[in-house]
């Protein structure tokens, strides 16, 4: 389907490491047995030649080995994990996530956004921006406690009062304690998925907002 970009390389399509690994370790192997048939073929019967080093070299490639299958069967999990997890974010196409972002969608004259802060603060003001950086909206007077997310719904109305067409726009929160230091924040916003892209075997989710976010990121679905 149409919303839904594939991985860029899967196990199927690309070369695994643990294969990779496998195909050295035939070729050393290769080359050991042939090392050891010359050197029998041209030894001295008298004196026979010690086989300690030969039993030395052959464990270490039998302990290589062992590795390299547990790190195939460890890959083969984590396609199936891999497989199990694209479905569960495919699932989420068309549904409304909140999750963290700056982007905001603002619809029939109404944008919802919330935000957190690591700190109280004495002061704090959202701001409305257009894509170009242009400020359309300042609310002051937000809430300053911390350990918690604060709702803020913007009425979709410029600095002037004239309504704003729908669209996507950005939020900045300027947020300010006591001693007039800045307050480092989080924000967040609801939005529609529209696409699940699949990059460097991690699931990226687009927006109705504009907005890319990490599936493991959203903090609630409805």
């Amino acid at each position: 389907m149409d919303s839904v970009s594939a991985p860029s390389a899967t196990p199927a399509t690309a070369t695994s490491a643990a294969a990779q690994s496998r195909d050295k370790l035939n070729a050393d192997y290769q080359s050991f047995l042939t090392l050891l048939i010359a050197q029998v073929s041209n030894q001295d019967p008298l004196e026979p030649m010690d086989s300690t080093t030969f039993v030395s070299q052959l464990a270490q490639l039998t302990q290589v080995e062992q590795s390299i299958t547990t790190n195939e069967t460890l890959e083969k999990i984590e396609t199936r994990l891999s497989a199990a997890n694209a479905r569960e974010d495919a699932a989420l196409l068309g549904r409304e996530v909140l999750a963290p972002t700056d982007q905001v969608a603002l619809s029939g004259g109404r944008a919802v956004f919330s935000y957190a802060l690591s700190g109280t603060a004495a002061a704090v003001s959202a701001r409305i921006l257009a894509e170009d950086g242009t400020e359309l909206r300042r609310i002051d007077g937000l809430p300053g406690a911390q350990d918690t997310r604060h709702e803020v719904v913007w009425d979709g109305l410029d600095r002037e009062g004239l309504p704003v067409p729908d669209g996507s726009f950005t939020v900045e929160i300027d947020a300010i304690d006591a001693e007039e230091e800045a307050v480092f924040f989080t924000t967040y916003a609801e939005a529609q998925v529209e696409r699940v892209a699949f990059r460097d075997g991690a699931a990226v989710l687009e927006l109705a907002s504009g907005a890319e976010i990490a599936a493991d990121s959203i903090v609630s679905i409805r």
